[in-house]
């Protein structure tokens, strides 16, 4: 369960928006940017649901995924990868799945149910610049595999942005 504040703000989630403005001023980006940036934090900041983890439907051998050396990894997660690559996923949560316009998910998925991951990337985050991804048949088909490749990330496990088959 993630610790809140007594206006159930996530502890943390205030002074995450300070320095996403930092970032903007020191880098002198647009206006149209820092905007975007604030309002992406925003939206994470005061989501005052309380996530749980909850059981996610194993890989083979019983796992969610299999990592070797921390960036080889089995089939599922591969394509996992591969769907985060075609999705261009990272254009607004980073490379590294670190956040950029979009929220960290190596950190959110610490506090993220698959349930709840999966709502979001289907339908999308009202408010924010969250698109939906129901009508894209690479996520909807690959929607387990991409929760295990960053679920990985987010675990530690998975420690290389870009992964490889395990051999």
């Amino acid at each position: 369960m993630t610790e809140t504040r007594g206006d159930g703000v996530r502890k943390g989630a205030v002074p995450f928006l300070f320095y996403q403005l930092s970032i903007c001023i020191l880098m002198k980006f647009s206006k149209t940017i820092c905007i975007s940036l604030l309002l992406a934090g925003a939206g994470a900041a005061y989501t005052t649901v309380a996530f749980s983890q909850s059981a996610s439907a194993p890989a083979a051998g019983g796992k969610l995924y299999t990592v070797v050396d921390g960036y080889k990894v089995d089939p599922d997660t591969l394509q996992g990868f591969r769907t985060w690559r075609a999705a261009a996923c990272d254009r607004c949560h980073g490379a590294n799945q670190e956040g950029l316009v979009g929220p960290s998910l190596i950190e959110g998925l610490k506090h993220l149910s698959k349930d709840d991951f999966v709502k979001t990337v289907m339908n999308g985050r009202p408010n924010t610049q969250m698109v939906a991804f129901s009508g894209n048949k690479t996520v909807t088909d690959n929607i387990d595999k991409l929760y295990a490749y960053l679920k990985g990330r987010s675990d530690g496990a998975i420690t290389k942005a870009h992964v490889e088959a395990m051999q």
